[in-house]
């Protein structure tokens, strides 16, 4: 059983003066945020109970903020994570080419305005940062007729080639090439030939990327077929054809609901998207586009982030909102070890792993990420955290990203029995030689990084996880929500000295 969304709508009532009169603590222009290092300790094993309520979806979030950029007159997105620093990233890249961003933190929604774009080039040190805020190079190229846009940051989860980006802005009429930036003001330009390299001979963030039109007018619709169904392709070039002159026929696209998020806002602010869901993508472009208002849908990754959080400590909590559909194929393989979830009401669900209603172990169970609706890549490390605790060898094949291991090591310093051999790592659970204890880790991504912080509610004794700041990118307020079911976990914020 599924949610259905709150219908999108042409955005007339809302100007930015309909926020002037909230606090300025609610209201922002501009985002800043620093990077001071933190650190969580975690005291456990410890037993959750209550209910945790999921913020909107970060990586849906992303997309509609970098599609705002075609729109005239002013859009208002509602459900937005404000607290999560990749949001904050790609606000102050909006805000460097321009446009017009007040946050309402408290009501978590952001209002947007792109009348006011003045450039085609984002900040590359903000582009450095987040692998989202490429997406903002089909937007203004389909716009703008042009864009310069810096190669994506993000964490070192392995190579995550652009070539697919690329190609398929070549394919609607765009001529691309690759500059090398040698430091801030220098750079040597080089045209990008296409041979499916995905940048490989380059650093992640060396260069950026230079793409106009090659009609000196406009984008113009085409066919593309994605050699593999990427998000953040599929996105991209959703937006960039919605304003190219025809038809795009884009196949083998992303099924994600990420995916059918953007694709209703583009076709509320005046676009003509369909086939969203599936894996074909029929868009008619248009001359121009405004602004609408939409409610990002609950992260499902948080989702299914609680509902290990709930296995691995034994526990019982309520999340809510759920999207059933979203985390299915999760909700399977937890049901399989031995954990009873029922859905409450229409946007609710019960999770028990407690010994009581479940028997005293879990059982393990094999793992291959594949695009949605597979097993997604992002609950990966959270799902071998609880392997761990459960009974029997499980199999964990990543099958995504070539990189998506690193969490392993800090796991064996908790205890964990886990092998790797290339993608696919054998996990050993309790009564096979994992036993977790409490010591000091590093988190070195988003996902690997929560999964430190799962093995740690469930570890004996106390845990302490450095670089919390790549947990913060993608989990708002992870810490005061594990607090609030009960969970003995607090964040160290060292001292700043005066200057």
């Amino acid at each position: 059983m599924t949610t259905s969304l709150p219908h999108l709508k042409p955005l007339k009532p809302y100007t930015l003066s309909h926020y002037s009169s909230l606090p300025r603590s609610q209201t922002q222009t501009q985002i800043t945020h620093t990077r001071i290092p933190q650190t969580l300790t975690i005291t456990g094993p410890t037993s959750l109970s209550g209910q945790v309520s999921i913020s909107g979806s970060k990586n849906s979030s992303l997309s509609l903020l970098a599609a705002t950029l075609l729109c005239s007159n002013s859009s208002l997105l509602h459900n937005v994570p404000t607290d999560l620093t990749d949001i904050q990233s790609m606000l102050s890249i909006l805000n460097s080419v321009g446009v017009k961003t007040q946050v309402d933190v408290r009501r978590k929604r952001i209002l947007v305005n792109s009348d006011g774009i003045r450039c085609v080039e984002p900040c590359l040190e903000e582009m450095r940062k987040i692998r989202g805020g490429f997406f903002v190079i089909g937007p203004l190229l389909a716009r703008f007729g042009e864009a310069i846009v810096g190669l994506p940051g993000g964490c070192d989860i392995g190579e995550r080639p652009v070539d697919l980006y690329v190609r398929g802005l070549r394919a609607l009429g765009a001529v691309v090439e690759l500059r090398q930036v040698v430091d801030d003001n220098v750079g040597c330009s080089l045209r990008w030939e296409c041979s499916g390299l995905g940048l490989s001979n380059l650093a992640s963030q060396d260069g950026k990327v230079l793409a106009r039109a090659a009609n000196g007018r406009g984008l113009i619709g085409g066919n593309f077929h994605l050699d593999y169904p990427s998000v953040g392709a599929t996105e991209t070039l959703m937006m960039a054809a919605s304003m190219a002159d025809g038809v795009t026929v884009l196949s083998n696209v992303a099924k994600e609901p990420e995916v059918i998020d953007l694709a209703r806002f583009l076709n509320d602010s005046g676009a003509c998207v369909t086939g969203a869901g599936s894996d074909k993508l029929l868009i008619k472009g248009k001359f121009k586009m405004h602004g609408a208002e939409c409610v990002v849908s609950p992260d499902r990754i948080e989702v299914g982030t609680f509902m290990i959080a709930a296995a691995i400590t034994r526990s019982c909590i309520l999340i809510s909102p759920v999207i059933p559909s979203y985390v299915s194929c999760l909700t399977d393989k937890l049901t399989i070890s031995g954990c009873k979830i029922t859905q409450r009401n229409h946007d609710t669900f019960q999770v028990s792993a407690v010994p009581a209603d479940v028997g005293e172990n879990l059982q393990g169970f094999d793992v291959k990420t594949s695009p949605f609706p597979g097993f997604p890549t992002d609950l990966q490390p959270q799902t071998m955290a609880l392997l761990t605790t459960c009974n029997g060898l499980s199999i964990v094949e990543e099958s995504v990203f070539d990189k998506r291991m690193g969490h392993v090591r800090e796991m064996q310093k908790l205890g964990a029995e886990i092998h790797v051999c290339g993608s696919t790592a054998l996990v050993f659970g309790r009564e096979k030689g994992s036993t977790l204890h409490g010591c000091r880790v590093d988190a070195a991504d988003l996902r690997g990084g929560v999964s430190l912080v799962l093995a740690g509610l469930a570890a004996e004794g106390t845990t302490e996880i450095n670089g919390i700041a790549h947990v913060d990118r993608g989990y708002e307020n992870l810490d005061a929500k594990l607090q609030f079911l009960g969970a003995n976990i607090k964040r160290l914020i060292p001292a700043v000295s005066p200057l």
